[in-house]
């Protein structure tokens, strides 16, 4: 992960998210942990779009067994974001999402994540090679090493 914000260039697919009221924190500001939910939407809604997530009878599912963030300022109540997502990495059973979080007008990070989901067989929990179509999602918004 970046230690500087990045740019909406970095990312290669948006989309933008209401903030709700319960994702404030007494301190005035989006809880660190409405974060990681804006990630998994994000990450989540792209693959339904693209055919390469089947919610009900998907044979094929992503595990997130790494998170990360870093906070560059504040967003809070009533802001719309834009959540910025590309992949940085694309392995045989893996994929590593960057996320970007933009408020709705500014061009630099306010925040910036990092998911990493190994894909398994649904029933076993086995890792399983990217299945055809989620290969050609990931490699779609790729900007990372291609990989």
């Amino acid at each position: 992960m970046s230690t500087r914000p990045q740019t909406r260039s970095d990312y290669r697919s948006f989309l933008d998210m209401p903030t709700r009221w319960a994702d404030n924190d007494i301190y005035g500001h989006v809880n660190n942990t409405a974060y990681y939910g804006f990630f998994d939407t994000a990450v989540n809604r792209y693959l339904i779009e693209a055919g390469a997530l089947d919610l009900e009878d998907g044979t094929q599912i992503g595990l997130v067994v790494e998170t990360g963030c870093q906070y560059f300022a504040p967003l809070a109540f009533p802001d719309v974001l834009s959540i910025g997502l590309r992949a940085e990495h694309i392995g045989r059973t893996s994929v590593i999402y960057g996320l970007g979080v933009f408020a709705k007008d500014e061009q630099t990070t306010s925040a910036q994540g990092r998911f990493v989901h190994v894909y398994v067989d649904r029933q076993s929990r086995k890792p399983m090679p990217l299945r055809e179509a989620l290969r050609k999602a990931v490699m779609a918004i790729d900007g990372g090493d291609g990989t």
